[in-house]
């Protein structure tokens, strides 16, 4: 398994095959998805015929960009995703997401692994702008972006019909507040 970084709590490394029940457990818990589908779990024929091949497909097709596997290092266990992808809407933006199982919640975590994609992002990868999407009601995704330094951009409706948030940084206020 490829290591993709390591934080202080968490290992991010490459999904692979066996991760198929640890993807189907976590979209199973209707409060982690609820912001995302109204709480349905995600069937586990999707999660083998289309998500796990779309996450297979990030790490053939694009220079260190995708989604990972979030490994507590203390324990080893699974806890969830984080990505770092090309926004599907807009090719100049890199988007930013997280999606930890409920026991792992305010922690900390979903901030740290953050932090570190974003710093990743700007301070290794080049990216111009790291922008990230939540449901208007998920305050505390909302307060994640907001402690990585994204700021809100606006609100607005994407093609399903979803009303989401956009927040967004770009790289020159990136440095500008880490040098401050």
């Amino acid at each position: 398994m490829k290591v993709y970084l390591e934080t202080q709590r968490l290992i991010l490394r490459e999904f692979t095959e066996l991760d198929i029940e640890n993807l189907v457990d976590l979209d199973s818990d209707p409060q982690v998805t609820l912001f995302i589908n109204g709480g349905k779990p995600t069937a586990r024929e999707q999660v083998t015929e289309q998500i796990l091949p779309r996450i297979m497909k990030y790490y053939r097709d694009l220079d260190r960009q995708g989604l990972w596997a979030a490994i507590e290092k203390s324990s080893g266990a699974f806890m969830g995703w984080f990505h770092l992808r090309p926004n599907r809407t807009n090719a100049a933006e890199t988007e930013l997401g997280y999606r930890l199982k409920q026991k792992y919640w305010g922690q900390g975590l979903a901030t740290e692994g953050s932090l570190a994609l974003v710093k990743k992002g700007f301070e290794e990868l080049g990216l111009d702008v790291i922008m990230a999407i939540a449901d208007p009601a998920n305050i505390a995704s909302r307060r994640v972006m907001e402690k990585v330094g994204l700021k809100f951009e606006k609100e607005m409706m994407e093609p399903d019909g979803f009303v989401i948030v956009k927040y967004g940084i770009h790289r020159a206020d990136y440095f500008k507040k880490r040098d401050s």
